[in-house]
């Protein structure tokens, strides 16, 4: 090779390398990564420590649906799950007699029945539901107010007086502008600009208003037995709140009695938040934790690096079946893993007399496991 050669080869490789550095330090991108402060991972130690008894899960067949976001059982003692497809399935508790009960045409991701046994569903895309026996979809809202859209809407709980809770897990990453829920959170969660919220729907008025802001993406909601507080997940930062149901725009980053951290630095992705039987709120963990992804909470810059390079480059979490119940003060009563993630992804946990179904984002069947 003459020197000619060697000296446009270098020449190219050299605006190559600009080229790229370039695009990895100024490429425009959605996200404005902020700085925040990531505990230490504690590991799977104490209360979470290893151990295999969600492996081995039963499966119930749902054809070609997938993705059995959230489970509950309804009034009519039928088992409800709603799929990425945007549709509700209805099956008896060992899943026999499958049928469609509705299609929302979005992806519903929590559901609560109202005293009149009205499903109340929380659409990722189409904001606060309400369907009827039959199946009939019919929006309740979508707004807070004219100019504040309620744009991912995720979990949900229906008070004893009717008044519906839900969150809505960020104002900056809607799911149908960023090509669906899962490409949406990430972006929420890198940015970290805690837009999550929880609002509070009145029925009788049709007004919602803000309960509680200022989440890393709020998630799971579930109501105290006294009915004084909700326990709310906030997925971003690994950790469940407990927050007074009557808080008015309550900006829980600002220290006040009607908001604390109940757990903290868990383990994994905290997603839905179920009541169990005797007291217990079953937790879902998405996925755990992964050290890399701790360690650029301080690096905004480097976050933003990550999000111009192929989504297979961001450190998620490896798959990992995660489920546990606490008591109201935070006290975990019981741990199931499953260190090999068969079941992917797992979110939660509905749990009758007989059994504990495990809800998932992507798994093809419903699993459970016999009480």
């Amino acid at each position: 090779m003459n020197a000619t050669v060697v000296r446009r080869t270098a020449g190219v490789t050299g605006l190559v390398l600009v080229a790229a550095a370039a695009y990895l330090g100024f490429w425009p991108v959605p996200a404005e990564p902020m700085s925040w402060s990531a505990p230490i991972p504690p590991g799977y130690i104490g209360a979470h420590a290893v151990n295999t008894r969600l492996s081995g899960l039963r499966r119930i067949g749902i054809g070609n649906e997938f993705g059995p976001e959230h489970i509950a059982i309804g009034p009519d003692g039928k088992l409800y799950a709603a799929m990425t497809s945007g549709n509700l399935l209805r099956m008896d508790a060992d899943g026999g007699n499958r049928q469609i009960f509705a299609n929302t045409g979005g992806r519903v991701l929590g559901f609560d029945f109202d005293a009149n046994g009205r499903m109340i569903a929380a659409d990722a895309m189409k904001g606060l539901l309400a369907i009827d026996a039959d199946g009939e979809v019919n929006q309740l809202t979508d707004h807070v107010t004219a100019d504040d859209p309620i744009g991912y809407a995720n979990s949900i709980v229906v008070a004893p007086d009717g008044t519906v809770y839900f969150t809505q897990s960020s104002a900056r990453f809607l799911p149908a502008e960023w090509g669906g829920t899962l490409e949406a959170s990430v972006l929420d969660i890198i940015e970290q600009a805690a837009s999550g919220r929880v609002l509070a729907y009145d029925p009788a008025t049709g007004s919602t208003r803000i309960v509680a802001r200022g989440l890393s993406f709020a998630n799971g909601i579930a109501l105290s037995s006294d009915g004084q507080s909700l326990f709310v997940n906030e997925t971003g930062r690994y950790r469940v709140w407990k927050i007074d149901r009557g808080a008015k725009d309550l900006d829980v980053r600002g220290g006040s009695s009607q908001a604390r951290v109940l757990l903290d630095n868990l383990p994994g992705y905290p997603d839905n938040l179920m009541r169990g039987r005797d007291g217990r709120i079953w937790v879902g963990l998405f996925r755990p934790r992964n050290p890399a992804a701790d360690s650029l909470a301080e690096r905004p810059f480097l976050r933003k690096i990550l999000l111009r390079l192929p989504r297979s480059f961001l450190p998620t979490g490896e798959l990992y079946g995660h489920v546990f119940a606490i008591d109201e003060d935070g006290r975990v009563t019981e741990d199931l893993q499953d260190p090999g993630g068969a079941y992917p992804e797992t979110t939660g946990a509905t749990e009758t007399a007989d059994r504990l179904y495990i809800h998932s984002l992507h798994a093809p069947a419903i699993g459970w496991l016999p009480r």
